[in-house]
């Protein structure tokens, strides 16, 4: 018997493309549109609908990721969500090598001659970015900036070229992606963090269209607080306005946020509470959620957030009860 080997084949590389690691948002029921968050909204959409991405900066606990998905449902494409992290390379955004295969075949088609032939592919795995730009999805990368600038680099050429560069798939066709036209991205960035963020290179920042958000507005906080625990809305103004009071105490990027609204509004209408000076639920769980260090007001190193809190409970409802007495409207 006569035996024959072939060449091992160059090695080529087979691309392997995952699928269901992305999901479809669809408009909630429970979001709140007031006049300042459907301006914000239509004004997002009128970028990413021309190509460009959109860039919700503003500090903690105002929404920032809430009103992403928000835009992203309206723009009526499936969504895929990373998440900034200072572990990230641009593997972790575009894809990896995942080890090799080797195959091979033997032929004894002619009983007397045998011949074999084996070829090496290397492995590689999309991961969401190339997923999110080859089938148009929305990218919703949340506090993009605490990625290492470096590993964003491949966000530059497919926000400006519109080209992902697949550098370890560079001998095959498949070296280069054209984004697909469908393709949209929205970060968001809380640029007052200091722990665990890093400064953006000035060439992405550049290809990023940046909506600086604040605390809403007072009504868009009280229709939140509303929507998010159920409780009344006379109820809602008080300790909006409360929380609000106290945004004046302290480092800015420290200041009580709508969050603490939503906690304080979800605790008393679990228990039945209600926001006047006499309802003890009201002074332990506004001590509670707002009597902490991240205020970092302290007189003699103790804090005065406590005594602080006691204050504009009193200022607060006092205000409340006396304009409910002035329209006739029993305060108990």
């Amino acid at each position: 018997m006569k035996s024959s080997t072939l060449e091992d084949l160059p090695p080529s590389a087979v691309r392997i493309q995952p699928r269901g690691d992305s999901i479809l948002t669809e408009p909630s029921s429970e979001f709140v549109q007031t006049p300042a968050i459907q301006d914000i909204t239509q004004r997002a959409l009128a970028y990413l609908e021309v190509g460009y991405a959109v860039h919700f900066a503003g500090p903690a606990g105002i929404g920032k990721t809430t009103l992403a998905f928000h835009v992203a449902s309206r723009l009526g494409r499936p969504v895929t969500l990373i998440h900034g992290d200072d572990e990230f390379g641009s593997s972790d955004l575009v894809g990896r090598d995942a080890g090799f295969r080797r195959s091979k075949m033997v032929d004894n088609f002619i009983h007397s001659v045998v011949k074999t032939q084996e070829e090496m592919q290397s492995l590689w795995v999309d991961n969401r970015l190339t997923t999110a730009c080859q089938d148009g999805l929305t990218l919703i990368y949340d506090e993009f900036n605490r990625s290492r600038p470096e590993a964003n680099n491949a966000l530059l050429s497919i926000l400006s070229e519109r080209i992902l560069n697949l550098p370890r798939l560079g001998g095959t066709s498949e070296g280069y992606l054209e984004v697909h036209p469908e393709f949209h991205a929205i970060f968001t960035s809380n640029p007052e963090e200091y722990a665990g963020t890093h400064k953006t290179q000035d060439a992405l920042m550049d290809r990023l269209i940046t909506l600086r958000l604040d605390h809403h507005d007072r009504e868009t906080e009280v229709r939140i607080t509303m929507a998010k625990s159920k409780i009344a809305r006379r109820d809602a103004e008080v300790i909006v306005d409360i929380v609000r009071e106290l945004r004046s105490v302290g480092v800015n990027n420290h200041r009580p946020t709508i969050r603490a609204c939503i906690a304080i509004a979800r605790v008393m209408a679990r228990r039945c509470g209600h926001a006047r000076r006499d309802d003890a639920i009201l002074r332990w769980v506004c001590r509670d959620v707002l009597n902490t260090d991240t205020a970092k007001v302290t007189r003699a190193g103790e804090s005065v957030m406590p005594q602080k809190v006691d204050e504009v409970i009193e200022k607060v409802c006092g205000r409340s009860a006396a304009v409910r007495g002035a329209a006739g409207v029993s305060c108990k």
